[in-house]
């Protein structure tokens, strides 16, 4: 809805405030008419309506006011903008990611784009949005206001990008899609596990993408590894709801489809040069997809992979879930002091999954005082109550908890 109304308003904030305008107006209709059949689209057109209104008034306004405002800039007999950018259009054919190359813009840095991609976008908590960055809520929330600012102020139009133009804000729209699936795929609140609507958003914009720019081999790395990672999610919790590790998955009910989908397009994007890092990752989601058991991946394989993912993408995460897979492939003794080099590093001081895996290797090392000391921290950082539950079921089984009391 914010997506088709901003290309009407050109505006951020008033295509926000005439969204919420549509809502109330909602509350009263639907009340006394019932609600249509299409909801969706009767908040878009009112929204879209509320905009149209606002510039009529504008227009009007500075017809009799010339000498106190500036020329109009929004044609409300225009409403989509589309004069003279019929080609534009044609280049990013989806209103969301239209928004998503324009909130990507590279007056704003990579962070804010991505940032704001996410919020106003997609949808994305700033709680959530936070947490993908590794910084606290405030720090994101402000980081977000000062990029709606600046593009207020910079007068960042709201428009389709040229041809010319995308290629130099792809790597942030891609980002921003990966982590709004990344969001779905592990929700960092709520009592379920995934989000299934932000998976599938972010599926569809990666399809997007890669129909959109085939030329970029990112594109394509990107749709694979999100193929690769999806085909598993009808089995990522039991029928209670319950976390399932990769290890306890029944494999049988993984999406085939999926899978060879995920692993021809990841192929393809191979062989166009030099991988990026998603088509890295999508590589290392291939090897655990074609495995015919966890304990006969190919984990030396994977270490490999994530060796050539940290020298284009030098993150902590990255080298945690190396970390994690050293422990697969040489044992936990090898892997536990890769893990004390991590906990320096104060970007992962609050991430739950550095103390998640420290537990499991010292779990697996027969250190279970020290197993129990880093679930419990994690279980203080965690949120989402299907990783909580988990969590308190494995320090159960240490031996220092009572489930029911965690």
């Amino acid at each position: 809805m914010l997506s088709a109304t901003v290309r009407v308003a050109g505006d951020l904030d008033l295509a926000e405030e005439c969204a919420q305008e549509a809502y109330v107006s909602a509350l009263g209709a639907w009340a006394r008419d019932g609600v249509p059949e299409r909801p969706g689209a009767w908040l878009t057109t009112a929204a879209r309506n509320q905009a149209l209104d606002r510039l009529r008034r504008e227009v009007t306004l500075r017809r009799k006011l010339p000498l106190l405002v500036e020329p109009a800039t929004a044609d409300p007999d225009d409403p989509d903008g589309r004069d003279g950018r019929d080609g534009l259009d044609a280049a990013v054919p989806d209103d969301r990611l239209r928004l998503v190359f324009t909130c990507c813009h590279p007056a704003l840095s990579p962070e804010a784009r991505i940032a704001l991609t996410l919020r106003l976008v997609c949808g994305v908590p700033t709680p959530d949005v936070a947490r993908a960055f590794l910084v606290p809520e405030p720090t994101m929330a402000a980081r977000i206001t000062r990029a709606k600012k600046k593009i207020s102020q910079a007068r960042i139009p709201f428009r389709v990008p040229g041809p010319s133009e995308l290629p130099e804000r792809v790597d942030s729209v891609l980002t921003a899609v990966h982590l709004l699936f990344s969001t779905g795929h592990t929700a960092g609140e709520g009592d379920a596990l995934v989000r299934e609507e932000l998976c599938d958003r972010a599926l569809h914009l990666a399809r997007t993408l890669a129909a959109l720019l085939p030329e970029q081999a990112e594109t394509r790395g990107l749709l694979g590894l999100l193929l690769l990672t999806d085909a598993r999610r009808a089995t990522r919790t039991d029928e209670q709801g319950r976390l399932l590790l990769l290890g306890d998955q029944d494999r049988t009910r993984w999406n085939q489809r999926a899978i060879m989908e995920g692993l021809t397009v990841t192929a393809g994007a191979l062989a166009s040069g030099p991988p990026g890092r998603f088509t890295l990752q999508a590589a290392i989601a291939g090897v655990h997809a074609v495995a015919p058991s966890f304990y006969r991946t190919d984990w030396p394989r994977i270490v490999h992979l994530y060796d050539l993912l940290l020298a284009v993408w030098n993150t902590p995460v990255v080298a945690l879930n190396r970390a994690a897979a050293v422990s697969f492939a040489d044992g936990p003794t090898a892997a536990l002091p890769l893990l004390d080099d991590l906990a320096a590093d104060p970007r992962l001081a609050n991430y739950p999954y550095l103390y998640a895996t420290r537990a499991d290797l010292l779990q697996r090392l027969g250190d279970t005082a020290g197993a129990a000391s880093s679930y419990r921290r994690a279980i203080e950082l965690t949120a989402n109550a299907a990783e909580r539950a988990f969590l308190q079921q494995r320090l159960a089984e240490v031996g220092h908890a009572d489930p029911a009391s965690c």
